[in-house]
């Protein structure tokens, strides 16, 4: 199910209650601007951050609660956002707060499961998965609920993600393993693609800094190309490749028996493994 922005919009402004981010770097802040650009009223959120930065230290003269109190808040939702490995020590403070709030996790390798130990098992939880494009407002998140979200608990779940792009939701937790390795690792493999192709261009006898610039705009602009057209990725690769031409001879060195597909089978399959790894 994927929620957009445009919808968003018109519904984050009420949102039945209070939202307590807990955590607000690079995701909790992305997270935080999307809801306040949707209209989301500042005084109805507090934000836990011990470091925060001076951007989020300045909503602070907006109407966000900066580091309040966690009992005084009344929280419909508690989105947690920490470092992974911070969690075992900032997650058991929100106990109280989760006994009558759906909680959204954000944090990599920490699952359902693990929320509930340290929540009690009564907690509504939801474990996702965003990209670092939501910095931009176009990333995708994949989420999985427990059994105690309830339908309109899902539904501000989904609300509040699709603040920075796509949202897709799934039954089988288990596939979040595989959505890490695609999804939440993939913008690293485009910079790497983007990387790559400079060093090519390089070693083809162009000058580094326009090489480094064809890569850029050529990996951006496909993207966007990409983002706007319905048509699917094979067909718009076969519209760039004439037979016998240049396009064409360097796909069969990519798409050969040891290229691309097979490459990065094997780069989604370690990912996954090692997510797995992590969740214990």
């Amino acid at each position: 199910m994927s929620t957009p922005i445009a919808e968003t919009s018109r519904t984050l402004r009420d949102v039945g209650g209070q939202i307590l981010l807990v955590g607000a770097g690079k995701m909790g802040g992305a997270l935080l601007d999307g809801w306040l650009s949707l209209g989301l009223d500042p005084r109805n959120l507090a934000v836990l951050e011990p470091q925060p930065s001076p951007e989020i230290a300045g909503q602070a003269g907006k109407g966000v609660r900066l580091n309040p109190d966690p009992a005084t808040v009344q929280a419909a939702a508690v989105v947690i956002a920490v470092k992974p490995q911070a969690a075992p020590d900032a997650v058991p403070a929100l106990a109280a707060l989760a006994r009558r709030a759906v909680v959204i996790s954000i944090m990599a390798g920490r699952t359902l499961g693990f929320l509930e130990r340290l929540l009690g098992g009564e907690t509504a939880a939801v474990r996702a998965m965003p990209n670092t494009p939501a910095a931009i407002g176009r990333g995708i998140t994949v989420a999985v609920a427990n059994a105690q979200v309830s339908a309109a608990q899902r539904d501000l779940a989904d609300r509040l993600l699709a603040a920075t792009g796509s949202v897709e939701w799934v039954e089988d937790e288990g596939l979040i393993d595989a959505v890490t390795a695609v999804s939440g690792s993939g913008p690293a493999y485009v910079f790497l693609l983007a990387e790559s192709l400079a060093r090519a261009g390089v070693a083809a006898g162009l000058p580094a800094g326009l090489a480094a610039k064809l890569a850029r705009e050529t990996v951006a602009g496909s993207g966007e190309l990409l983002h706007r057209s319905p048509l699917d990725p094979g067909i718009l690769r076969e519209r760039v490749t004439s037979p016998g031409g240049t396009t064409a001879a360097a796909l069969e060195v990519l798409m050969g028996a040891d290229g691309l597909d097979g490459l990065l089978q094997r780069a989604v399959a370690a990912a996954t493994r090692r997510s797995r790894e992590l969740a214990g």
